[in-house]
């Protein structure tokens, strides 16, 4: 166990707190330090907690009672800046947004984390309303990945996992409305599940619709089944939530993937994979043979999903943007607004066109795994590319859809699907491999990739 109070995990945390072996106040303290030293130069927070040594000193004396009041009582966590959080402005990275509120409600994922006393230590940055799959805004700037930080972190949920891979909390909440918590983790090296849809509540239900999910974002599998136990607890203001199950997320989880159907699919049979990265995905997918698991190499036998999502994202943020007068629309990411131009082209017909098709490859899927457990890809086509760019140098189109072939088809079938680190590139970069299940498999999903992380431990950067 790491003397590092900020390199422990959130289970090493309590239990650490419950044998009285370390108090949730030294490790705000530490926890604080490491953000009062990091995030000048990563810029993973735009607000930070003036109340959470005092939160702490509470924890400490319901763990000295014996009392604590949940799952995660003194366990520092961050949230991303797209959901609303009592007392805190949430400005979603927008300079449109006004910091005066009124900010009077928690979203549910926010409200079960105070429940269970977890400590909240800020808001994570985030590109504007989360559109992109980097960060940077025009609010907060540009966030930068601590394993380099003229490299971008990914997004949307990038400063949750800049914050993470610099100690700067064990625990974060992110978004994934079409990569947001996968596309940061694979390129920082963390381990980050976006959920089956409506296993997390969410409220209010995002402009972008139905793709858009919340979960978590940890350094291990471990820790996501014990986070997910909280935020999966039930909300009524989320009419598309799933029925609360009551699991626990840790039970078998270390029951491995011997036996497992696993399809391998190097590039859905028509994604462009950098070449170093497809070396080292393929070479990690043994690691599940290793383990005694059946796997195959297989495409699942879809086509390009590419333009059924750009039809929901840019009609989404063609809603997002169409109350604003042209006064606002100036202080807007030029990005968004021209995506937001293209989504007001789109017809109803398109829209209706686009959910068929959705339905259709939703279908594919449920028969596809039929056959096969689990499916695995490349959770990214390259590495970390240079922060402030919207997409790699070598990327032949100039939107960030180009690089996220594997992410957003998963968002449109709304299955569970993580990114868990698989190696490093030979410029020290991390490289995510994307695990994903049957619709409401994510128990499954969790399983299979602590089984991997248990033969190919994580790392962050020194």
């Amino acid at each position: 166990m790491s003397a590092d109070l900020c390199a422990l995990s959130a289970t090493e945390l309590v239990e650490l707190y419950r044998m009285h072996a370390a108090s949730p106040v030294e490790v705000a303290r530490a926890v604080l330090g490491r953000i009062e030293k990091l995030n000048p130069e990563l810029n993973a927070f735009c607000l930070i907690s003036e109340t959470v040594l005092q939160e702490a000193a509470a924890s400490e004396a319901r763990w000295l009672h014996g009392e604590p009041r949940g799952l995660l009582d003194g366990v520092p966590v961050s949230i991303k800046d797209l959901l609303l959080t009592r007392n805190w402005p949430t400005l979603r990275g927008s300079k449109t947004a006004d910091p005066k509120g009124p900010w009077n409600d928690d979203a549910p994922c926010v409200a079960r984390l105070r429940e269970h006393g977890a400590l909240l230590l800020g808001k994570t940055t985030t590109p504007e309303f989360g559109w992109k799959g980097v960060t940077d805004s025009p609010l907060t700037g540009i966030t930068r990945n601590p394993w380099n930080k003229a490299k971008t972190p990914g997004g949307s949920s990038g400063g949750a996992a800049a914050a993470l891979a610099s100690g700067m909390g064990p625990l974060a909440v992110g978004t994934d409305g079409g990569g947001s918590i996968r596309i940061p983790c694979a390129f920082t090296g963390l381990f980050g599940l976006k959920p089956s849809f409506g296993r997390v509540p969410a409220w209010p239900l995002s402009p972008f619709g139905t793709v858009a999910h919340v979960g978590p974002m940890t350094r291990s599998v471990s820790d996501a089944a014990l986070m997910l136990n909280v935020l999966a607890l039930p909300d009524a203001r989320d009419w598309h939530s799933l029925a609360c199950d009551a699991r626990d997320y840790r039970t078998h989880l270390d029951d491995g993937v011997r036996d497992l159907r696993i399809a391998f699919s190097p590039d859905l049979g028509y994604a462009r994979v950098d070449p170093e990265v497809a070396s080292l995905v393929a070479k990690a997918v043994r690691v599940f043979e290793d383990l005694g698991a059946k796997v195959e190499q297989k495409n699942p036998g879809f086509d390009n999903a590419e333009p059924m999502f750009r039809t929901h994202w840019f009609s989404g943020a063609a809603f997002l943007l169409k109350d604003m007068n042209k006064e606002k629309r100036r202080l807007v990411d030029p990005g968004l607004v021209e995506v937001a131009e293209q989504g007001a082209r789109i017809t109803t017909t398109d829209v209706l066109d686009a959910q068929m098709k959705r339905g259709a490859l939703g279908t594919l899927m449920n028969l596809f795994h039929r056959e096969y457990d689990l499916l695995v890809t490349p959770a990214l086509s390259v590495p970390a590319f240079d922060a402030g760019m919207n997409f790699p140098k070598t990327s032949k189109n100039e939107n960030w859809t180009d690089w996220t072939p594997f992410t957003y088809p998963f968002n449109l079938t709304q299955q569970p699907a993580a990114s868990i680190p698989c190696g490093l590139t030979r410029d020290g970069l991390p490289v995510g491999l994307q695990i994903v299940g049957p619709k409401y498999a994510d128990a499954l999903v969790l399983r299979a990739a602590r089984a991997f992380e248990t033969a190919r431990p994580l790392r962050m950067p020194g």
